[in-house]
């Protein structure tokens, strides 16, 4: 907590000096503003993590300076910082106001030194909880600690606990579904950043003229859309599907890892990077490298240290530990009904073929515990839902079906857009089957908002109704 930045605001020299003081000695990083204009610059400059600001000033009053921040929409999409009013004539109508408009709260001045830094604490504990809280709210499966007591898996998990300790850039290369984005974690959990942001990008979800927005971040107008990189600053950014990056961004990216700095879209000021850049992909990135689709300056800044993810297939005897865990979560998190796999159900998934990997396991588990209330698995429903994910794949020797020669490979042939839509309309159709048409369930099974999910089928021309009916 205590190497968290933290702008001051106040028009009062004095003031905002002793602050500064007195923050710093706490051993926070602190810049100090005279006025409303100096703290938009200072924002431009680098996000803060808390923002002391004064209501008096001579160019703009607090008040409104903090409704400007608040009202701005591309701020709050990132999330914003937490704000403590402060002034020497304020009133309860003016603290009750900020706080209405989303001042975390407000401090009278002359200042009382503890209240000062206790409040200061609580603001950034509290913004740090929230962030987490949306974290694990996104990221509901996330695994600190793999599950699994195979060779394989053991040995990764010290590979990964070794290069933790070093500030070198990873590439994880694996299949889809393989965990990457799970050993990324664990790498970032065991790292000296652990305290700080972790930030994942799936590179395949972005709409391509977006990417480089998303990413570095934007000015526009005044307004401020801080990257992800910058979000992450201190701590760590996984960018999933690296070798699905336009050209474009991967130029602005290279030149980022060049020199140690960028800009944002529209900017001119220089932002300096300081996070741990960690990449996955299921390409052989070599391969788009040849073929004029990837930098190969780039391939080799990220390809510092190259770590490969194994199939599920080359650790089956994972499997009956990562069945129970998923199940227990899902019992756990979804309030489904506990099931457990009879021993010919466990000994039929030990010996599958996952083409899937631990995605199609997950998901497996999943509908096994929807589909049935029973207290035990059986095989024959096990096989069941394995010819049904099959065929959804297009494939109904499950012997042979792998990551390339499944149905999967044929959205490889459609652009990027179309082939996240036919993806995406498969995926909620899938759902919407295992749930009887339920859009509540599935947009809790999805981790989606409602409204959000309700839009994403209208756009892709979803019948939740019709589906229900089948």
């Amino acid at each position: 907590m205590a190497s968290a930045y933290i702008l001051v605001v106040d028009d009062e020299p004095d003031i905002r000096e002793l602050v500064q003081e007195i923050l710093q000695d706490e051993g926070y990083e602190v810049d100090i503003a005279e006025n409303g204009e100096a703290a938009r610059e200072s924002c431009r400059s680098r996000r803060p993590e808390l923002v002391l600001l004064d209501i008096w000033m001579p160019d703009i009053d607090g008040i409104s300076l903090l409704k400007e921040w608040k009202e701005d929409t591309e701020a709050n999409a990132v999330g914003n910082f937490p704000v403590i009013m402060m002034s020497g004539h304020g009133s309860v109508e003016t603290a009750v106001e900020a706080t209405r408009l989303g001042a975390y709260d407000f401090l009278e001045k002359p200042l009382s030194l503890a209240k000062l830094l206790l409040t200061v604490e609580h603001a950034l504990e509290a913004f740090n909880l929230d962030k987490e809280n949306q974290g694990m709210r996104q990221q509901l499966f996330a695994v600190d600690e793999p599950v699994g007591k195979s060779k394989i898996n053991q040995a990764l998990c010290q590979e990964i606990e070794q290069i933790a300790q070093h500030e070198s850039r990873v590439l994880f290369v694996g299949e889809p579904g393989s965990g990457k984005s799970k050993y990324s974690r664990l790498l970032h959990h065991k790292s000296n950043r652990s305290e700080k942001p972790y930030i994942e990008l799936g590179v395949a979800t972005l709409d391509v003229d977006n990417s480089a927005r998303e990413l570095f971040g934007s000015e526009a107008e005044g307004k401020i859309y801080y990257g992800l990189l910058e979000q992450a600053r201190g701590g760590t950014l996984y960018i999933d599907d690296i070798g699905d990056m336009d050209l474009a961004t991967q130029g602005r990216l290279l030149s980022t890892l060049e020199t140690g700095k960028f800009h944002r879209i529209g900017g001119n000021d220089s932002i300096l990077l300081n996070c741990r850049i960690i990449t996955a992909t299921h390409y052989l990135l070599e391969q788009l490298v040849a073929q004029g689709k990837f930098k190969s300056e780039l391939y080799f800044q990220l390809n510092v240290l190259q770590v490969k993810i194994p199939s599920l297939r080359e650790h089956c005897e994972d499997v009956p530990d990562l069945l129970n865990y998923y199940r227990d979560r899902f019992v756990q998190q979804e309030q489904f009904n506990y099931r457990s796999f009879s021993i010919a159900a466990l000994n039929k998934l030990r010996n599958y073929s996952w083409p899937g990997n631990l995605l199609e396991l997950k998901n497996l588990v999943q509908r096994l515990l929807i589909v049935s209330e029973q207290e035990s698995i059986t095989l024959e429903e096990v096989e069941s839902t394995i010819e049904y994910q099959i065929q959804k794949l297009g494939d109904t020797d499950s012997s042979e079906l792998t990551t390339q020669d499944s149905a999967l490979k044929s959205l490889f042939d459609h652009p990027l857009k179309e082939a996240r839509e036919l993806f995406e309309k498969a995926y909620l159709e899938e759902k919407l089957i295992a749930v009887d048409g339920s859009v509540g369930k599935v947009a809790r099974l999805a981790g989606v908002e409602r409204t959000h999910l309700y839009r994403k089928m209208k756009t892709l021309g979803i019948d939740a109704k019709k589906i229900a009916k089948k």
